[in-house]
């Protein structure tokens, strides 16, 4: 019998029978007897061949570990079974209570009819000159069962709700599973994402703009165009238990990692990694491996327009997914207050791109042979329902460009979730530092040079800069909210004057960026979108006037 029928087999036995599919039944025991019986063939057979065979001991490892299999097996499809029948008692049970409160609502009726007819003719209910009807003159007995009949109705339709959710969830335990090689679960996610923009000026990237240009020669002076390379997927596995903690693990991926050199290569996004993490979860503490977002700095604000980066980036907002290990605690104060405690060693990115190819080369960061170190505390308390969250943090990391010319890269960040109120809400970020090319901060320049960035005698100074961003968001109905931001991105100008003429890998170096949008979102079903953006770019060279962009964007999202 081989592999494949083997599991093959075992995968019909951990099938549960469903009463609305109409499949026949397949137990485990009768699986397990077919497979006796093959396998007892088969040892027949290894035995009229005992010259050539395997050693006993080889046999005894195999059946062992066939036992252990069906082990599992019978335990994996004990626990489906009681979910299900678990799931089954409750949906029969609601189906029990809607249909008692519907014959009662059936049976009460004609009764309510006849009150009403009785009263009518009393004199004691009659109708306005609108035509309308007129309880002024009822019997605060009809009044008193007209509510009562409206609460019993409200609570049949609430019941009703709840069963259809029920039996949404229900059906769920029918649907076609994603197995793993690892037979843990597995969750796949994502979104397919349209992007339909229209630019208004020059910018670096017309789908994902960061940075306006002035308009070069012969150019329109705008952009029109369509994209789907936003749309993610992510895979989620839930691993087992270890030492009392859970595990868990996810990768995410998008169609943002450039394009392939064929024609119209633009609508053939590549592959790309965005974060990779694994986790192990106690009660208060976690502990985090893999390429995640900057935790000193986490939160973005919202915008559909730039999913593949993060809105306002180069514009205010530090980010990166960087590989890192970082340690988390939570101090439980109440049952609406916490301290979060976060510390870890990253990947000591500097802002550089790849020199290409493929062998990778070490970078300034990289090149001073020590991580870099992140941490950041955050107290939270609910309000409104919504969190209230404030939260510092600091980053420091070593940069060596060769030629003994070093320079200490650092940050200190602040970040601030405001509830005001059930419908409004106000978050931000502010932070200053120095060398922050490789968190998107000094309009991603870490340095200047005093000439050729690869002349030993070139000296260089790490940039200052300061910055953020806010955002006010307001939530009229569950469905829909709308958004306006604004961040800015500004190095020191007297370290951009330090130098007559001053370089950066890049060229010149950029003075500021500003940016600012408004948009808003419609989600008519939780796996459903609608989005509309326009945005607003102004950036400066150094010893040169702004110059503006604006893009208009509308989305149509699907989540799965």
């Amino acid at each position: 019998m081989t592999k494949e029928h083997r599991f093959d087999c075992l995968r019909r036995g951990n099938e549960i029978e469903g009463a609305s599919t109409g499949r026949p039944r397949i137990t485990v025991p009768a699986c397990l007897v077919l497979f006796s019986v093959v396998l007892w063939g088969a040892a027949g057979m290894a035995q009229d061949g005992a010259n050539r065979a395997e050693p006993a001991g080889s046999w005894n490892e195999v059946m062992r570990a066939l036992s252990e299999q069906v082990r599992q097996l019978q335990q994996s499809v004990a626990e489906m079974r009681s979910e299900s029948e678990q799931a089954r008692a409750e949906t029969r049970q609601l189906r029990r209570e809607l249909d008692e409160l519907r014959a009662g609502s059936s049976e009460r009726k004609p009764m309510v009819m006849e009150a009403v007819a009785r009263t009518v003719a009393n004199g004691s209910l009659g109708f306005d000159s609108k035509g309308a009807l007129d309880t002024r003159n009822g019997s605060v007995q009809d009044q008193d069962n007209n509510r009562e009949e409206q609460k019993k109705t409200g609570h049949a339709a609430s019941l009703e709700e709840e069963y259809e959710l029920l039996t949404g969830k229900v059906d769920d335990q029918y649907q076609t599973k994603v197995e793993s090689a690892s037979k843990y679960r597995m969750r796949i996610s994502g979104i397919v994402l349209m992007n339909l923009f229209s630019n208004q000026g020059t910018v670096d990237n017309i789908d994902l703009p960061t940075l306006a240009f002035g308009k070069p020669p012969g150019y329109s002076g705008g952009s029109f165009g369509a994209t789907l390379r936003q749309s993610q997927i992510g895979f989620e596995v839930f691993g087992p238990r270890v030492g009392g903690a859970r595990t868990r693990a996810d990768l995410q991926l998008d169609l943002a990692g450039g394009f392939p050199a064929v024609p119209d290569g633009i609508n053939s996004g590549l592959l790309r990694l965005r974060t990779a993490t694994m986790r192990v979860d106690w009660r208060n503490t976690s502990v985090v491996a893999g390429q995640d977002a900057l935790f000193l700095s986490p939160n973005s604000p919202t915008s559909f327009a730039t999913l593949a980066t993060p809105a306002l980036s180069y514009a205010g907002n530090l980010w990166s997914w960087v590989p890192q290990v970082r340690v988390e605690h939570r101090v439980v104060l109440g049952d609406n207050s916490n301290f979060l405690f976060q510390a870890g060693i990253l990947d000591p990115v500097n802002g550089e791109t790849p020199a290409g190819g493929y062998y990778r080369q070490p970078g300034a960061g990289e090149s001073a042979r020590q991580p870099a170190y992140g941490s950041r505390v955050a107290w939270t308390h609910e309000v409104f329902g919504q969190p209230l969250r404030v939260g510092v943090g600091g980053f420091y990391s070593r940069q060596d460009y060769g030629y003994r010319r070093r320079q200490d890269a650092w940050v200190g960040t602040s970040d601030v979730e405001l509830p005001l109120g059930r419908q409004f809400s106000l978050s931000g970020k502010f932070y200053r530092g120095r060398a922050l090319g490789g968190l998107y901060g000094g309009i991603g320049q870490s340095v200047l040079f005093s000439g050729d960035p690869t002349n030993q005698y070139s000296d260089l100074i790490g940039l200052n800069t300061v910055g953020g961003w806010a955002q006010l968001k307001y939530r009229p109905a569950a469905k829909l909210e709308f958004n306006a931001a604004f961040g800015m991105d500004n190095p020191y100008a007297r370290d951009l004057e330090h130098f007559l003429y001053p370089q950066t890998y890049a060229g010149k170096p950029w003075s500021a960026n500003r940016s600012g949008f408004f948009n808003v979102i419609y989600r008519p079903r939780s796996d459903l979108l609608f989005s509309a953006e326009y945005r607003r770019l102004t950036s400066s060279f150094l010893g040169a006037s702004g110059e503006s962009a604006g893009q208009l964007n509308l989305m149509m999202g699907v989540l799965f």
